[in-house]
């Protein structure tokens, strides 16, 4: 995956601020000044899912572009333009959207180039812990937006606020496969690893060089870890595709939105998963 790139201003620092005050524009987390229009933002597209849900769980009408892989809110009505890799930059352009939202590692900078080149404002995530999403999503829909802030954002940092309870204990150490043929796990830096650290369970690949290291089954077993985290995205793990290759070893089956995705669905994020890493962790 792209890695940080060299001066970009962390999520949440005051230096970002103030460096958007200079320049008399907001700014992304990477720090990039968003060239706004001086009217209110009443065009969205979003090339990212987790964002076209918080959008549009705050202000329904505003999303007017959404990627193929946006399946939340039910009932999106959006222009679909393609996907998170592959975005239709002509039909984005022709939707003539105030502000385009995306991501650092979900979206390629080619495309967001291009976007740029035609003139329309982007805004760029970076987002690696709950923390910093937290923060990204207030900014982003506060300050980019121009929208109050949701009370679902609200609900989902209380419902983070102390998740001790809920966590595993012992703690347990995990592999989390992201991928099969062949097989990819949670590395360093994933805002997932983050989650399920603050629910018990702690990635035994935490430390490797890449986010989304390729191991082989082999390797994986020789980790022994105590516990196997299978999402349902983006590969999509089931009972019957994924705990037969981890034999003698728990595997909790875990929904990947809950997992992986920063917006509303934080709010109810630990519940969801705390009770599908229990039942995993208890199954052999």
């Amino acid at each position: 995956m792209e890695q940080r790139a060299g001066g970009q201003v962390p999520v949440g620092g005051d230096s970002r601020e103030a460096a958007g005050g200079r320049a008399g524009l907001p700014v992304d987390d990477l720090g990039s000044a968003v060239p706004l229009g001086g009217g209110p933002v009443r065009r969205v597209v979003s090339l990212v899912p987790s964002l076209t849900e918080a959008v549009a769980a705050t202000a329904p009408h505003l999303v007017v572009g959404a990627t193929d892989w946006c399946t939340h809110p039910a009932g999106l009505t959006a222009t679909r333009i393609g996907g998170t890799k592959n975005p239709d930059v002509r039909r984005i352009t022709a939707l003539a959207p105030d502000l385009v939202l995306a991501n650092e590692e979900e979206n390629r900078r080619p495309d967001l180039d291009a976007l740029r080149a035609a003139g329309l404002a982007v805004w760029v995530t970076d987002i690696r812990t709950l923390d910093q999403a937290f923060t990204s999503l207030h900014r982003l829909l506060t300050v980019g937006c121009g929208l109050p802030r949701p009370a679902w954002l609200d609900a989902a940092e209380a419902a983070w606020a102390d998740p001790g309870p809920l966590a595993l204990r012992p703690r347990r150490r995990a592999v989390v496969p992201i991928w099969r043929r062949p097989w990819m796990v949670l590395g360093r830096d994933a805002f997932a690893g983050d989650v399920l650290r603050r629910l018990g369970v702690d990635l035994l690949h935490a430390d490797h060089p890449d986010r989304y290291p390729a191991v082989p089954l082999p390797e994986l077993m020789a980790c022994e870890p105590d516990l196997v985290v299978l999402p349902d995205e983006p590969y999509r793990f089931t009972a019957e595709d994924g705990p037969e290759a981890f034999p003698g070893i728990p595997t909790a089956l875990v929904d990947g939105r809950h997992l992986t995705w920063y917006g509303p669905s934080l709010a109810e994020a630990p519940t969801v998963l705390a009770a599908q890493l229990h039942a995993g962790a208890s199954r052999a």
